[in-house]
């Protein structure tokens, strides 16, 4: 059990010192890339936000309708 968690340690290390060690730049096509997915997932969040307040909205004036339907019963 001791040369299992040796071994298990020494390959956690090596994995941490390469990990480390790797400074790789990224590519300027997948910065581009990644600067444009984020325009349009912001677009489409900026597009959502009406429909949801307005299905807000509805749920609280029906909750509010059958609140009142209910004590006027």
């Amino acid at each position: 059990m001791k040369t299992l968690a040796k071994y298990v340690m020494s390959v956690f290390a090596l994995t941490l010192g390469v990990v480390f060690s790797a400074s790789a730049a990224l590519p300027t096509a997948a910065g581009t890339a990644f600067t444009s997915l984020q325009t349009d997932v912001l677009a489409l969040i900026d597009l959502a936000w009406p429909p949801m307040i307005a299905i807000t909205v509805g749920f609280i004036i029906l909750r509010m309708f059958k609140r009142a339907a209910s004590s006027a019963v």
